[in-house]
């Protein structure tokens, strides 16, 4: 169950919700994503509106997201990070519009000697004004937190404010001869709301893969009525089994079957190839593929609310929203960080008056708790996890989760299965033997007639090859089809048996005497060569697992260029998926059909072809185009690039709140050094965040280069 939260302003309010989430007896995970805005809930018996008034037990909002939602959720999605935006893009404009003249005002007067009373009382009602517009939601999170015994993000801030604020107004009022912290005070705020108001605009960039998702899918579709006239509706509203009318030019709404029509279809949107692919009558199409050419009548074969591109989409926001492993460690740290940062500013505090400087160590006091709010440590991994995931998306590889990316990216082997996923899956004549006497054509003839009524994939692959030849067919009497040895019938008054061996040569006889052979063969994927060439390059191993005997298994293995010792043959389901297991954690297994899944649940590491079966779909921890194998090692560099992405974040928080603490509390940034801190901390946020959208860029970049490549 994915619920939508609203109202949280840091990553310590959604470890808070989720804490609040996984405490439930009907609970068993929960993944809440501050980016994202959205909670994930597993259990048993869920509740919607139990979890809701959990959330808001909080001091959340909540509502719930339909799984069947679409138009709604895409604008729904919009709106919640619009007024994110727009509300921190407020604040920020009247923080920075007041603050930044009255600083400069003060400096200008200070600097020619017309500094008057009027000065601070000026700076009070400026500083007064922030206060209450742009840290009205701070103390309004932070009173919500602390009613619940807990502590966030915006009690730093609150606290840090109000004591520049408090401290400075006492100053004014009792004139003391101390100077005042009113511009600090507000620049504060409003500095912390511009670097929100970064945040926002970045989380918004950061996930807009799904959106670019949802707006592939046309929002009205022309439909077939029963009397042939047309008509536009919501494609939201199409149902199961309408006739669709897609122009060309035009994208498809909803995935269906040509009954009419032919045309070359760019289905880019999901399996990252920008060459269309040619469509006739019965093949099928999916929403968000662009017509190119001709006009097709379509047959829907979903409604339009569970279309595969809605399917996507909804995979896509489940991985953006889990939490990597890399992430429990910063978890952990954020959980205790802001009790121990209040610790730390009241020493701070106490160490300066016992020293004889109680100004001095307010300031100290307040730059610690402005310093150290740990904003870029709960940023580090969701908002790159959000970039991976979605990048993956728009090249066709579906993550299922955080943990997924995190695994591949330190993977260091890739196993292959060979028939379905290296090869076509689909066997070919590559050599025909006759005897003295007889032709290639002839004993051809022979085999593809007796052949003609099979369903098996050689007699498929003999009577294509006749085909392909011109060769006519003859037709055949007392067709009889024997189990595990081959076929056999009576072709112009002669008794024709094909006997077939599954892994080699077909043996032909005619009346009992052997005529000739003919090798089949699976041929490779047009890419898997330069896809295993490409990942041993990266310093992957790789390892062909395959069930057929070991002379086919090797001779695929030597077109790759694999060595004998990572070749496995004559495989079981069952002892694929020990091999697997035997190999340790850090393999990827590659497959695509029924005895695969065992093997791709075992390794945690599954990666399936969509040509594949569901089942085997289903096991897998990432989905990849069928056609490509080539998408296996971009996916290992794309994970590659996200978990170093989430190292460099992390360790740039740790490094950063490691060094800043320590000059606050020790009073080395002066007595401006509140305001130093809001721009440090605003520039620690912008570090991660800004860290993160490179990481998209540089995915963008280098998928335009492999499209102009393909090109």
């Amino acid at each position: 169950m994915r619920l939508r939260v609203t109202g949280m302003t840091c990553a310590g309010c959604a470890a808070g919700i989720q804490r609040a989430l996984e405490a439930r007896t009907d609970v068993t995970a929960a993944s809440v994503s501050f980016a994202a805005g959205t909670a994930e809930i597993e259990g048993r018996d869920l509740q919607p509106a139990s979890l809701i008034a959990t959330v808001e037990g909080r001091g959340f909002q909540a509502a719930l997201i339909q799984q069947d939602e679409h138009r709604g959720g895409q604008s729904e999605i919009e709106r919640q990070q619009d007024s994110n935006e727009r509300t921190w893009r407020h604040r920020a404009i009247v923080g920075i519009g007041l603050w930044a003249p009255l600083e400069i005002l003060h400096w200008t007067a200070t600097a020619m000697h017309w500094h008057g009373p009027w000065m601070p009382w000026t700076m009070f009602v400026g500083a007064l004004v922030v206060v209450l517009f742009a840290g009205l939601e701070f103390y309004k999170s932070a009173w919500k937190a602390a009613i619940r015994g807990t502590t966030n993000m915006d009690t730093l801030i609150s606290i840090g404010a109000t004591t520049a604020f408090v401290y400075s107004t006492v100053v004014l009022l009792f004139k003391f001869e101390l100077p005042p912290y009113f511009a600090e005070a507000s620049g504060l705020l409003g500095i912390v709301s511009l670097g929100h108001w970064f945040e926002a605009r970045a989380s918004a960039k950061a996930g807009s893969s799904v959106r670019e998702l949802l707006h592939m899918q046309p929002e009205t579709a022309e439909i077939q009525q029963t009397d042939g006239s047309t008509k536009m509706v919501p494609s939201a509203d199409v149902q199961l089994g309408w006739k669709l009318i897609v122009r060309p030019g035009g994208r498809i709404a909803v995935d269906g079957i040509v009954l009419e029509g032919e045309s070359a279809v760019d289905q880019s949107i999901v399996t990252g190839e920008s060459i269309p692919v040619d469509k006739r009558p019965g093949e099928l199409v999916v929403a968000g593929s662009m017509n190119t050419t001709g006009r097709l009548i379509v047959e829907t074969t979903v409604d339009g609310r569970h279309t595969t591109i809605s399917r996507i989409a909804q995979l896509v926001q489940k991985a953006q929203t889990s939490r990597a492993p890399i992430q429990r460690l910063a978890d952990q740290v954020s959980s205790i960080f802001v009790p121990t940062v209040l610790l730390i500013a009241a020493l701070t505090l106490l160490g300066w008056w016992l020293v004889g400087d109680f100004p001095k160590g307010v300031i100290a006091a307040v730059t610690v708790l402005i310093i150290s709010c740990p904003c870029a440590l709960g940023l580090a991994t969701p908002m790159a996890v959000m970039v991976g995931t979605g990048a993956a998306s728009q090249r066709g590889i579906l993550i299922r989760n955080a943990e997924s990316i995190e695994r591949i990216g330190r993977a260091n082997r890739v196993v292959f299965d060979k028939t379905g996923t290296l090869t076509s899956g689909k066997p070919v004549v590559i050599a025909i033997s006759p005897i003295a006497g007889y032709t290639e054509e002839s004993l051809l003839q022979l085999a593809a007639a007796v052949e003609s009524p099979s369903e098996h994939p050689i007699g498929k692959a003999i009577v294509n090859e006749a085909v392909t030849r011109n060769i006519s067919l003859i037709p055949v009497d007392h067709f009889l089809s024997i189990p595990g040895r081959g076929v056999q019938g009576e072709v112009e008054g002669r008794t024709i048996v094909v006997d077939r061996d599954e892994h080699t040569t077909s043996r032909v006889l005619v009346d009992g005497l052997c005529i000739g052979t003919m090798t089949l063969s699976d041929r490779l994927r047009i890419d898997a060569v330069d896809a295993v060439r490409v990942l041993k390059r990266s310093g992957i191993r790789v390892s062909l697992l395959s069930g057929d005997r070991k002379t086919n298994a090797q001779a695929i293995a030597n077109e790759l260029g694999l060595e004998s010792q990572d070749v496995f043959y004559e495989a079981t389901p069952e002892s694929k998926a020990a091999h697997i297991q035997s190999l340790g954690k850090d393999v990827i297994m590659v497959g695509d059909g029924l005895n695969d899944a065992a093997a791709l649940a075992a390794s945690g590491l599954g990666v399936a072809l969509a040509s594949g079966t569901n089942v085997a779909i289903e096991a897998a921890a990432v989905v990849i185009p069928g056609d490509r194998v080539s998408a296996v090692p971009e996916l290992i560099q794309l994970s590659r690039a996200t978990l170093r992405t989430i190292k460099q974040n992390l360790f740039f928080a740790f490094l950063y709140n490691a060094l800043a603490i320590p000059l606050a509390a020790f009073g080395l940034l002066g007595s401006s050094g509140p305001l130093w801190a809001a721009f440090a901390m605003g520039a620690s946020d912008i570090t991660v965040v800004g860290n993160a959208l490179w990481l998209k860029r540089k995915l963008e970049l280098r998928t335009d280069r492999n499209s102009t490549g393909q090109q």
